[in-house]
Order: structure tokens, then C-alpha cells, then sequence
């Protein structure tokens, strides 16, 4: 697939993602999750990556879905009635659901705002890194939706119920410095170091062991529906795939050896 709404780039084992549109501060359209999606799978099914960055291009992360262009609808405003949640099944929620299921890590460096779908894509990030000016909006209830693409499961999860009830409620932003302080996100850092500290996160996930990595991200995912019990028959599961990985045996080799691991992902 030709990109026109999204840069996709490969090097030293990290994928960068970048939304390209900055002129509409990279809101989404169908098109353009289309071609996230098609990136994510190659991150997926070729194998060379070790480590995805997404990341938005200009001023803003994202500023979620194009309502100019239908959004997450596939109509725009006055072409009678719409299933306002048609997109969220044939595209936004697959690409979310890829997101999640990736073998590899996933880092998001948020530039600016990060509303609607472009906030859970932002949280959807292992490791979230925000520049001090970004900020998280859920701004649904201003134009009379609910919150979408997993929104009302991913935020109660990282802020606590109150909080997520309030920002969804109320629709007001939350600053990187805020996000931080409700453990939305992992780090907060000056605007102009924001691509080099994601570039380093991502770099140092990429060499490190890629197996482990995918079954702690799944392992967590699984946990927080899991009682206690459940959680715990998830880690054995877990510890026994992760054992069976040549990458462990590569760590116990340094670890006796005293020098540092040569991890290959497998």
C-alpha cells in the first residue's frame, strides 16, 4: 500500500509511525486508519521490527476523528441520519485491537493534543511519553457522543474511575504534567526532547528480549479482567513460554558471565 496520510519508517529495529496530516492537526479519517492498520500488520507479520514509535507530525498528536469528513461516522453533518458507530467496527476498534495484540513493544510520543480516538491511541502506548506542552482530551460529550475506541475500558484502568468519569463528563483537557501525576502516562519531558527520549525508549526495546516483552504487554492486558487466581495461572503460563525462549537463556549466560545480554527477540 502507497501512504498518503501517515509516514512509515524502519531503523535500528524500530518502526516510526507518524500521523502526516499536520494542517488538520493529524485528525482521523477512514484512509488514514486504514493505512495505520496496514502498517501495524507489517510490523506484525515481517518480522524486522523490534520496537513500534508512533508519534503525530506538526503541532499535534491527533485530534481524533475528522468530522469534516464523516469522523468515525462515514457521514458528514446533513446527509441525514447515521450509524455513528459504523467506523468504530470496520476500522478504528480493528486497529486497536492490533495495537494491543502486537508482538513487539509499543511506544507513543505525544506532541501537542491528543483527543477523541487520537487519546486512546495515544494511552494505548506501553510506554507513554508526553511532551509538557500535550495534553488529553475526551471530548465526545461536547458533540453529544460517548466515548469510543476502548476509552471507557482503558481509562478508568489507568486513572481510577473518578477521574475517567470526570474527564469523560466533563470534557475538559488534561495537561501532560496532570496525566503523569494520575499515572495516564510514564514520563513527561520539554517539548524538544520529546523525539530523541521516545527514539531512545524505542531503541532500547528493540534490543532487549522481544518474546518477553509481548507476553508481559498480553500478560498485563489479561490480568486486569483476572481475579487474583486467574492472574496468577496467567504468569505461569507466561513464565513457562518466556523459560522456553532463547533469549533467557542468553540472560542467565550474561548474568553468570557478568556482561551485558545480546538479546535476539526469540
Amino acid at each position: 500500500m502507497d501512504y498518503e496520510h501517515i509516514l512509515f519508517t524502519e531503523a535500528d529495529g524500530v518502526a516510526t509511525l507518524t500521523l502526516n496530516r499536520p494542517a488538520a492537526l493529524n485528525a482521523l479519517t477512514t484512509d488514514l486508519i486504514a493505512e495505520m492498520i496496514d502498517a501495524v500488520d507489517r510490523v506484525r507479520d515481517e518480522g524486522t521490527a523490534r520496537a513500534l514509535l508512533l508519534t503525530g507530525a506538526g503541532r499535534a498528536f491527533c485530534s481524533g476523528a475528522d468530522l469534516a469528513t464523516g469522523g468515525a461516522t462515514g457521514s458528514a453533518q446533513g446527509r441525514g441520519p447515521i450509524d455513528a458507530g459504523h467506523r468504530l467496527e470496520t476500522h478504528f476498534n480493528p486497529l486497536l485491537e492490533r495495537l494491543f495484540a502486537l508482538p513487539v513493544p509499543f511506544v507513543t510520543a505525544i506532541n501537542g493534543p491528543a483527543a477523541g480516538a487520537g487519546c486512546s491511541f495515544a494511552l494505548a502506548g506501553d510506554i507513554v511519553v508526553a511532551g509538557d506542552s500535550a495534553y488529553f482530551l475526551q471530548a465526545f460529550v461536547n458533540i453529544g457522543l460517548v466515548p469510543d475506541v476502548g476509552s471507557t475500558w482503558l481509562l478508568p484502568r489507568l486513572a481510577g474511575k473518578a477521574r475517567a468519569q470526570g474527564m469523560m463528563m466533563l470534557g475538559e483537557k488534561i495537561p501532560a504534567a496532570t496525566a503523569l501525576d494520575w499515572g495516564m502516562i510514564w514520563q513527561v519531558v520539554p517539548d524538544a526532547d520529546l523525539m530523541a527520549t521516545a527514539n531512545a525508549l524505542a531503541t532500547r526495546l528493540a534490543a532487549g528480549p522481544t518474546k518477553t516483552y509481548a507476553l508481559i504487554r498480553q500478560g498485563i492486558r489479561d490480568s486486569l479482567d483476572a481475579s487474583l487466581t486467574g492472574a496468577l495461572a496467567i504468569e505461569r503460563r507466561n513464565q513457562r513460554s518466556a523459560g522456553r525462549s532463547t533469549d533467557f537463556g542468553e540472560g542467565v549466560a550474561a548474568f553468570l558471565q557478568k556482561r551485558k545480554a545480546v538479546f535476539g527477540g526469540k
